[in-house]
């Protein structure tokens, strides 16, 4: 709309910068236009030159809803990752999902300012709607934010690496202790002996304890950079506090990291969020939005956030938002922009995947390939419900391929298909 009037307002040549002998009259406001836009590029190439850049020349490439990466030209720029564009592979184990997730995680803030936005997708229901999207998706958040907070926040893997090497100690110290005990076939008990078997069995006390906790002091209080997950509601997050930091028996080992911290979306927020590197919004809802927000952007004012994960987020709901101007507002501000850095959806017929930087990749089951599943399509952005039915569709011979474009007509006919299969 401004460039029309700036074109129909038939602008005055020497106002934009050229010289008036230089002038031709004749030409339509649209040449000088285009003619004000090649100065503004050599003045460019000209800043550019004098900082010392070896970049002489630009590559515009078409922005994507997926992502937006500098071209090999652009050398003033961070360098794109080396597995743009590559097909994503399904993972092979909850585990597997939870641990790629972790990782592209880690290499999004490498290639992104800091601090970094992004979501994460991951729901395996098929349309089961027995539990809810958050009761579904609890072990995968526990695995995902242990592996991240291994992969970024400092000091971390150090000390779970130092808890495992003291629980070896203990299991061997333990051991030597019971078996010099067993082979000891003296009943003669003296002053001197009765001692030692008491130190002995404090010690063997002591080892156990040491084993039982994982090798972590139980009195020591973690002090680090920390990881903080805000829940839907208290009640969930008063669970996840009990639940997924109580240790156990068999290993020693809790669900999450000391670093981990829960807290709530709503309420009166009293935890100390300035040392937080790590916040996750786990399944937030329309209902939260503006609380979502608002711990958005105050959590970004502190120096030493990294990463904010929205993890299946519902953000827009026709009950709360709508789909109105308060519904788009809200998704041109806080939804549209994050990166799907991981996505996997489970069809009844086979998946939907996409690990950053790689391109979306649609799967449907087979027996006769190795893996039980072959691709079936490759797309650099994510498609629509009904994109999906229509690659299936044609994947199986049910109908052809569209190769006329998107145009009016075959949108509105899209539409009707769609409207009948309902």
């Amino acid at each position: 709309r401004h460039l029309k009037v700036f074109v129909t307002a038939t602008p005055n040549p020497v106002a934009l910068g050229f010289p008036a002998a230089s002038v031709n009259t004749n030409y339509p406001p649209s040449v000088w236009i285009l003619k004000l836009i090649m100065r503004i590029r050599q003045l460019t190439v000209l800043i550019l030159s004098a900082l010392g850049t070896t970049t002489t020349s630009f590559t515009l490439t078409p922005r994507t809803k997926s992502h937006f990466l500098p071209t090999a030209k652009s050398t003033f720029l961070r360098q794109a990752p080396a597995n743009i564009g590559e097909a994503t592979e399904l993972p092979d184990s909850l585990e597997d999902a939870a641990e790629i997730a972790a990782l592209a995680c880690s290499q999004f803030t490498k290639f992104s300012p800091q601090p970094s936005r992004c979501r994460i997708d991951f729901d395996t229901s098929v349309g089961d709607e027995t539990y809810t999207t958050l009761k579904s998706s609890t072990e995968f958040m526990q695995k995902f934010v242990t592996g991240l907070c291994y992969e970024l926040i400092p000091g971390v893997m150090d000390q779970l690496m130092s808890e495992k090497v003291a629980v070896v100690k203990a299991r061997n110290e333990l051991k030597d202790l019971v078996m010099s005990g067993s082979g000891s076939g003296d009943d003669k008990e003296t002053e001197e002996g009765s001692s030692s078997s008491n130190n002995t069995e404090e010690r063997k006390a002591e080892l156990a304890a040491v084993i039982e906790n994982g090798g972590r002091d139980p009195t020591a209080t973690y002090t680090g950079p920390k990881a903080r997950i805000y829940f839907p509601d208290e009640g969930s997050a008063a669970l996840a506090r009990r639940d997924w930091t109580a240790r156990d028996p068999s290993t020693g080992e809790s669900l999450v990291p000391p670093c981990v911290e829960f807290s709530s979306l709503g309420g009166v927020q009293v935890a100390d969020v300035s040392n937080d590197t790590l916040v996750f919004y786990f399944c937030p809802r329309a209902s939260e939005a503006d609380f979502v927000e608002e711990t958005l952007y105050k959590a970004e004012t502190s120096e030493g956030l990294i990463l904010s994960v929205f993890v299946n987020p519902l953000l827009v709901d026709m009950g709360v938002t709508g789909y109105g101007m308060a519904g788009r507002m809200l998704r041109e501000r806080l939804i549209e922009p994050l990166d799907y850095v991981y996505y996997l959806r489970t069809l009844p017929w086979g998946a939907l995947t996409r690990t950053w930087p790689r391109d979306y990749t649609v799967w449907q089951e087979d027996a006769e390939v190795e893996g039980g599943y072959r691709m079936i399509k490759r797309l650099d952005t994510l498609p629509s419900n009904p994109e999906v039915v229509d690659i299936y569709d044609v994947a199986n011979g049910l109908q052809q391929e569209n190769k006329e474009g998107t145009g009016i007509l075959n949108a509105f006919g899209d539409f009707v298909n769609g409207m009948t299969r309902l």
